[in-house]
């Protein structure tokens, strides 16, 4: 998990009618803080956020992430950083 995707998506629309670029959110994570404690992923909204097998956060949809910033906000252990 050291490297982190923010490379940039071309969507283009059906016919070539019109092209877009967007980037990927970027969500970056410190497991060695991570104590588990699950209110990330717990308040995330679109469910963006999962736990692995020992409990710490991981990044289960990026795609699906509003870059809210809830988890971040709430992270007790600084541990997750929403954009660049």
């Amino acid at each position: 998990m050291n490297g982190v995707n923010n490379a940039i998506i071309v969507v283009a629309k059906i016919g070539g009618e019109s092209m877009q670029a967007r980037k990927k959110p970027i969500i970056s994570l410190k497991l060695e803080w991570c104590k588990a404690c699950g209110i990330c992923y717990s308040l995330c909204p679109k469910g963006v956020l999962d736990k692995d097998e020992w409990g710490k956060v991981v990044v289960k949809y990026l795609d699906s992430c509003t870059q809210c910033g809830i988890c971040e906000d709430h992270c007790p252990d600084y541990c997750i950083k929403i954009g660049g």
